[in-house]
């Protein structure tokens, strides 16, 4: 703020809201933050999680930006069954096995009670797949409801739940239940594919960098980690603050590998008949986890303000009866006039916290869910038509004192600055980390030979760097835990030689650890 603000330095504090801290145990801190923020915890059921108000109120507004954009590349959305036939997946060899192992099944379809215990019965004709991605149950309807080139292209997206049964499940960011929307579209021509493959691709880095303040790096998958069926997989590729890379969102070419095993075919505009091309692409609730390990701090979430379900919080601080009346009626003529400015084309977004409890339990409650301003109203505040203004990005430069109606006039630019601040700090992280000078083996492996259990303060990132693509390379990789994040779009097209195998390449991928 400026004008006529006046800054209070902020008071050095003891401690951090979060413990451990990044720099003590990352993973332990995130899983902290999770709670801290109330965004989520785990249920009663193994692997599977419980996403509370605050965390589903960020994967609400991040549902509505992407279904604004899906429908404005003229997407319709569906709903298909969450259980699949058995049959449908056996129809597709390559694409079942690389899921058999993640696959919840249901054999029965009642209970019955034994010597006073509940068991299974009445088994299934066809046992039944709990979905774990919808190509095969949205293929077999597509070959139904196909007939011509005029029905294409087909366009579809559906928000749903998934099931894949994790062995090593993480809140947020692998769990066995968990969000997710999932486009699936068929066309003419490979061509027509392809240019919706990389459309959803381009539409993903988008929302990630505008809306989420997450930078990422596009490319495609290399073979070995495409979709299972896939033969073109596009990705975009983030780091959190550990250096390791967390897959963003994916966009995959499905050629007509699904059209065939599911006999998806169109009468071309010569009258023969032909397999469609298909496509399909997916972006899930592990978006939170990547929000909390690229945003968060010591003390808590930062959300940026596109995502947070509340924009502005504003805590009326009473010392004594008597001033709530007055404060109360100060901050509900405050949260009004807010509330009618707009940011990002919507309306500002404004709490009230006029809970009965003290205001520095509300103050940290809000820093640790990372409100990106936090107001705090007393009675000296009214009387100035002053509001007390922290800002969530930056909390070690205090409070600021700013006249009411500066503030007000303010808010959408601040708003944006805050976007805007935690955007350019998670760049500035990724550029720092990501290392461009190795070039031989003994120096990919002296980098990542660092083992550590916390790799915050480990300097390791990205490395960026010539592949051959060699098969045998994966398991020098993988000595290291280490892979083949994406081919990044913008090539530099220079000669160089493999860093792992010293064969001629001209090819730069990004090499790291992941989520």
């Amino acid at each position: 703020m400026t004008g006529n603000a006046q800054t209070k330095p902020a008071a050095k504090q003891a401690k951090t809201a979060i413990t451990p801290t990044r720099a003590e145990n990352y993973a332990e801190w995130y899983l902290q933050i999770v709670r801290a923020a109330d965004m989520a915890e785990l249920s009663g059921v193994r692997g599977c999680m419980i996403i509370k108000p605050w965390g589903y109120g960020v994967w609400e507004l991040m549902q509505r930006d992407l279904d604004r954009r899906f429908k404005e590349t003229g997407h319709d959305n569906c709903y298909f069954p969450l259980f699949i036939p058995l049959s449908y997946f056996q129809k597709e060899a390559e694409h079942v096995e690389g899921f058999a192992k993640e696959m919840a099944i249901v054999t029965h379809h009642r209970l019955k009670i034994e010597n006073g215990v509940l068991t299974p019965d009445g088994e299934l004709e066809e046992p039944l797949i709990v979905r774990p991605t919808s190509e095969t149950v949205i293929g077999t309807a597509m070959a139904k409801w196909i007939k011509s080139y005029r029905d294409l292209p087909m366009l579809l997206n559906q928000w749903a739940n998934v099931v894949r049964w994790e062995m090593r499940p993480r809140l947020l960011l692998r769990t066995a239940e968990f969000l997710w929307q999932e486009g699936h579209t068929a066309h003419e021509s490979k061509e027509d594919a392809m240019a919706e493959t990389r459309r959803m691709h381009e539409v993903y880095r988008q929302f990630a960098e505008e809306v989420m303040a997450l930078p990422v790096i596009a490319g495609e998958k290399p073979s070995y980690e495409r979709f299972p069926g896939a033969d073109n997989s596009f990705t975009i590729e983030a780091m959190m603050q550990d250096g390791r890379a967390l897959q963003a969102g994916t966009s995959h070419y499905l050629g007509q590998n699904f059209a065939k095993s599911l006999n998806i075919q169109f009468q071309n505009r010569e009258g023969a008949l032909e397999y469609v091309h298909t496509t399909s692409w997916g972006l899930s609730t592990r978006m939170l986890g990547a929000l909390v390990m690229t945003h968060g701090d010591d003390n808590g979430l930062r959300t940026p303000p596109r995502l947070a379900p509340w924009q502005v919080v504003i805590v009326p601080i009473l010392r004594n009866d008597g001033d709530k009346g007055t404060v109360m009626a100060y901050c509900e003529s405050l949260k009004a006039e807010l509330q009618a400015q707009t940011y990002a084309g919507e309306r500002i977004r404004v709490k009230l916290d006029a809970r009965d409890i003290s205001g520095a339990d509300k103050r940290w409650e809000w820093i640790k869910k990372g409100a990106p301003l936090l107001l705090e109203v007393g009675p000296r505040d009214v009387e100035g038509g002053k509001v007390c203004v922290t800002r969530r990005d930056k909390l070690d430069e205090g409070k600021s004192f700013v006249p009411q109606g500066e503030f007000v006039l303010r808010i959408a630019s601040e708003l944006g600055a805050i976007q805007q601040s935690l955007f350019d700090q998670a760049l500035a992280l990724q550029k720092a980390r990501t290392v461009t000078d190795i070039k031989t083996r003994a120096e990919f492996d002296a980098y990542f030979g660092k083992e550590a259990d916390n790799m915050y303060n480990g300097g390791q990132g990205f490395v960026r760097g010539k592949w051959s693509g060699d098969p045998a390379s994966i398991a020098m990789m993988e000595t290291h835990g280490v892979s083949v994040r994406c081919i990044p779009l913008d090539q530099s097209g220079e000669e160089g030689t493999c860093i792992l195998t010293g064969a001629p390449a001209t090819q730069d991928v990004i090499f790291a650890r992941a989520y």
